[in-house]
């Protein structure tokens, strides 16, 4: 993508497995936008979400692309990105990250400068992310508060940013729940991925 002036493109990666995608994924998406003025938020769905895969059935890749298709539509600045389905195999960020600089730099571009978007559950984690030292140097980290989760305000090793949350209080796990008990998922999940659950029979009981 081209950017007026030739600068780098502020560009945000919100990656995940999405399985599925909610509320909370796109309230962070476009509180980072707004906050940091970012050019793009990608959504970059996970192909094996290597970390989640041996523990629990993940949903196929193609079914939570749609999910976060329909999760993105109509949202300034921000796009579904099945780059990690294209390269197969497990899935790692930093992989991601150094592709996508590498995609600029063909485009003749500067690379972007890019800003990772976690939750700030997730931070606990990112020790165990594949070449994480290599990551921390690549991007800025920008950790998105949750309801009930303490905010981290120093990372060593990272440049961070913090950005308030929306107060969107759901879970992935929550919502699959909620489809199998036949529940309701207003102001859950974007009234688009609702439908695109129901089109592709996604997460009833005995699937």
């Amino acid at each position: 993508m081209s950017v007026s002036g030739g600068r780098p493109e502020r560009l945000g990666i919100l990656g995940g497995t999405f399985d599925p995608p909610h509320a909370g994924h796109v309230a962070a998406a476009v509180a980072s936008r707004e906050r940091l003025g970012l050019d793009r938020v990608l959504f970059v769905v996970a192909n094996d979400p290597w970390q989640k895969s041996p523990v629990r059935p993940v949903t196929p890749a193609e079914d939570r692309l749609a999910m976060v298709g329909a999760a993105v539509e109509g949202i300034t600045g921000a796009e579904v990105s099945r780059i990690e389905l294209d390269r197969g195999g497990p899935s790692y960020t930093i992989q991601t990250v150094e592709a996508l600089a590498e995609e600029a730099r063909a485009r003749g571009a500067p690379p972007p400068d890019q800003f990772l978007i976690v939750g700030a559950d997730v931070v606990d984690t990112l020790a165990t992310w594949h070449r994480v030292d290599d990551l921390a140097r690549l991007v800025t980290l920008v950790v998105v508060g949750r309801p009930g989760v303490h905010r981290r305000d120093s990372l060593r090793g990272w440049r961070l940013e913090v950005v308030d949350g929306s107060g969107v209080d759901v879970s992935s796990s929550q919502v699959r729940s909620l489809v199998a008990e036949g529940r309701p998922l207003e102001g859950l999940v974007p009234r688009a991925v609702q439908h695109c659950i129901r089109r592709r029979g996604l997460y009833a009981v005995g699937r």
